[in-house]
């Protein structure tokens, strides 16, 4: 669903004769002053990235929105302030996967020149922009097949699929794998990405998701509405926690003797430490019980990312890019992201 926009056109016939050099280093950009909820967000004129000797500005085609920008436009959990900033955010500028092209790579740069199709997964925020700088080693050049939008929706959430199976849990051929909230952003890649390690995968979602699901290759289906895996006979050798408010001792019971419990974020009310609680719980658990019980902390490489774009390039891989917004809705996009009732990615198309 793509979400209209609306186009202001500026007079600028009567602006000071230096106006188009003053354009040209400043951009559209979402801005935040403040945490709290979407209506924090504004759309207004800021400084125009300056790219380093390594560095690469990218102009900005799309952007994803992910959970972790509502963590951070909102501040919260408050665990997160001292890196996020403690009163006010340190960086004013949301989004961390881009796709785009370069408009100017700075003199250490070789891979890359302007016009190259680009996208990335950025260390620091600030792809709700209409330019971001990038370091050339997070670049990757963008697959043919791909549109900037589906490009854009890969980084965060495919790696932080990628890591969650096959890093920390270890995933091998043939072993039965769960996936709490396989219809979201990771989700839906976590499905395709267990496939493509030969697993045998079972996706929880809700009713309306479950076709999705299957089509991208769940081997079985539960809907969560319905249905509570963790009462069943079945046992799996992985559960992959994306989504819910399940605790570890309730998951473990789905678990193989020497299965493992791999959390990455889910629902939480608390505003103090959010889901950390869940994932502390798990750390206490583990040394007393069979199964391992755990969570990761997704760092980019471009081992992982290379070889994610080798199961996009063999077919083995497809974003699913739920809605677009424009820029100048960002508030909204992230509205719909913090309901959590996400088919795949948010995008922000610029």
């Amino acid at each position: 669903m793509s979400v209209p926009s609306t186009t202001v056109v500026v007079d600028r016939t009567t602006a000071p004769r230096d106006a188009a050099a003053d354009a040209s280093r400043t951009m559209k950009a979402v801005v935040y002053d403040e945490y709290g909820s979407p209506d924090v967000l504004e759309l207004r004129d800021v400084d125009r990235p300056v790219a380093g000797d390594d560095e690469v500005l990218v102009r900005v085609r799309a952007a994803s929105a992910n959970p972790a920008d509502a963590f951070f436009m909102r501040g919260v959990p408050y665990v997160m302030r001292p890196t996020s900033g403690l009163r006010k955010p340190k960086n004013g500028i949301l989004g961390r996967d881009v796709a785009g092209e370069v408009e100017v790579a700075g003199k250490d740069v070789t891979r890359f020149r302007p016009g190259d199709e680009v996208f990335a997964n950025v260390e620091e925020a600030g792809a709700f922009a209409e330019y971001a700088r990038v370091p050339e080693g997070l670049l990757f050049a963008k697959p043919a097949g791909l549109t900037f939008a589906q490009a854009a929706a890969i980084p965060l959430a495919a790696l932080t699929a990628l890591q969650g199976l096959r890093g920390a849990g270890d995933v091998q051929p043939g072993q039965k794998v769960l996936i709490v909230g396989a219809s979201g952003g990771v989700g839906t890649f976590a499905v395709q990405i267990a496939k493509a390690l030969g697993a045998e995968v079972t996706g929880v979602c809700s009713t309306r998701n479950l076709e999705l699901v299957r089509s991208l290759g769940a081997d079985h289906v539960i809907d969560y509405t319905e249905t509570d895996f963790t009462e069943g006979a079945e046992k799996y050798d992985l559960i992959l926690q994306l989504a819910g408010t399940l605790s570890p001792s309730a998951c473990r019971r789905a678990l193989t003797s020497k299965g493992r419990l791999v959390q990455s974020s889910g629902q939480t009310t608390h505003q103090w430490i959010g889901p950390m609680g869940r994932i502390a719980a798990a750390a206490v658990l583990s040394p007393f019980v069979s199964q391992k019980l755990g969570t990761f902390l997704m760092k980019p490489t471009r081992a992982d990312m290379e070889f994610l774009l080798e199961l996009v390039e063999a077919g083995k891989l497809r974003p699913v890019v739920d809605r677009t917004y424009a820029l100048a809705d960002v508030p909204e996009a992230m509205r719909y992201v913090e309901a959590g009732h996400t088919q795949g990615k948010v995008v922000i198309t610029v």
